[in-house]
C-alpha cells in the first residue's frame, strides 16, 4: 500500500469511523501531509517499507523547526496510522517502535482567581458586546469549557436554573458542564438584552447591540481579541487566552482539594493522564501549606517551651 494510500485511508477512518472534531482531522492531515512529503524525498513509497530507521530520519528532519512537544504530535499521529494498519492486516513498523522526544516539563500558565476579576471589572456593562464579554470571560473560568465548546452553545442547551449544560466535547463524547452563581448572573444580565432570533448563546453584536449576524454564533478569533483587549486594559501581562482560562479552571479546582478523576472529567480529558500536567500545581501548593503550617508549629511549640517555668 502507498504511502498516500495509507494516510488517505487512516483520514477517512479519523473523520467517519472515530467522528474527531474537525480541528483534529486537520491537525492530522497536517502532521501526515509532512510524512508523505518526507517519503516522497526519501524514495519510500511503500508503508510497508516504512522503517524503524526512517522514523529516526524522519524526526531528525523535524528536529530542524520544531520543539520536542511539537515533534510529539507528529509522533502519535505516526503511531495512530501503523495502529490503524495493523487492524487492517497491513504488515507495516509497530507503532511502540515509534519513540517520542524526550520533552521538558510542561510549564502551565494560569490566572489567579483575583487576575479574572481584575479583567472583569474593567468591562463595562452599557452595551450588549460589553455584557457578553464579561460573560465569556466568567463563563469560562467557572465552566473548564473549550472554546468551541462554548462558541457552538445554543440559548436552548443551557439550563439557567440549573446552571448546568451537556456539552459535545472531542471524540464526540458529552458531558456534564456547570457554571458558578456569578457566572450564570453575567450570562443573565447579557441574554436579558438580547432581543433578536439568532439560536447561539454568544453572538456578534453591531455598535447599536443588534446581532451583526442571525445565523452564526461568534467566533474563537473574536473572542480572543477581546480577551486581549479587557486583560491589556486591566493591566494583565500574563497571556490570556480561552486555553490559559480552562487552565486556570483546572488549577483553582485542583488548589481546592478537588481530586484528579473529578477534574479529569469536568474537562473532559478521554485519559487520567493529560490531566497529570496539573499535579504539580497541587503539589507546589502542598509545599506552600507545608512551609507555612509547619514552620509556625515549631515556632510556636519553641516559644511554649521557652515559656515554661
Amino acid at each position: 500500500m502507498t504511502v498516500q494510500r495509507a494516510v488517505k485511508d487512516y483520514l477517512r477512518y479519523l473523520a467517519v469511523g472515530k467522528r474527531l472534531a474537525k480541528n483534529t482531522q486537520t491537525n492530522y492531515r497536517h502532521y501526515l501531509s509532512h510524512l508523505i512529503n518526507w517519503c516522497q524525498e526519501n524514495q519510500v513509497k511503500q508503508i510497508e517499507d516504512f522503517s524503524a530507521d526512517d522514523v529516526l530520519d524522519w524526526q531528525e528532519a523535524l528536529l530542524g523547526s520544531l520543539k520536542s512537544n511539537t515533534q510529539n504530535y507528529y509522533l502519535i499521529a505516526l503511531r495512530g496510522l501503523l495502529k490503524y494498519l495493523i487492524g487492517k492486516d497491513v504488515q507495516v513498523l509497530a507503532p511502540e517502535k515509534v519513540t517520542l522526544a524526550k520533552a521538558k516539563g510542561q510549564e502551565i500558565v494560569y490566572l489567579e482567581p483575583e487576575e479574572v476579576e481584575q479583567i472583569i471589572a474593567v468591562i463595562p456593562t452599557a452595551t450588549n458586546q460589553q455584557k457578553r464579554d464579561r460573560a465569556i470571560l466568567a463563563l469560562l473560568f467557572s465552566s473548564g469549557l473549550r472554546i468551541s465548546e462554548l462558541t457552538s452553545l445554543k440559548r436552548n442547551q443551557i439550563s439557567l436554573r440549573r446552571g448546568e449544560v451537556t456539552v459535545l466535547g472531542k471524540g464526540g463524547k458529552t458531558r456534564l458542564v456547570f457554571f458558578s452563581t456569578e457566572a450564570l448572573e453575567e450570562l443573565k444580565r447579557y441574554l436579558a438584552g438580547r432581543k433578536d432570533g439568532n439560536p447561539y448563546l454568544l453572538v456578534h453584536h453591531r455598535r447599536d447591540g443588534t446581532p451583526a449576524d442571525l445565523h452564526h454564533a461568534i467566533t474563537a478569533r473574536s473572542v480572543q481579541r477581546s480577551l486581549n483587549h479587557w486583560a491589556n486594559l486591566a493591566g494583565i501581562t500574563k497571556p490570556v487566552t480561552p486555553h490559559k482560562l480552562r487552565h486556570s479552571f483546572a488549577t483553582d479546582l485542583l488548589r481546592n482539594g478537588a481530586d484528579l478523576r473529578s477534574v479529569q472529567q469536568m474537562l473532559g480529558h478521554a485519559s487520567v493522564s493529560t490531566t497529570q500536567i496539573y499535579t504539580h500545581i497541587s503539589d507546589r501548593s502542598l509545599k506552600e501549606v507545608h512551609s507555612k503550617f509547619h514552620h509556625r508549629q515549631l515556632g510556636q511549640s519553641e516559644r511554649e517551651t521557652d515559656e515554661s517555668p
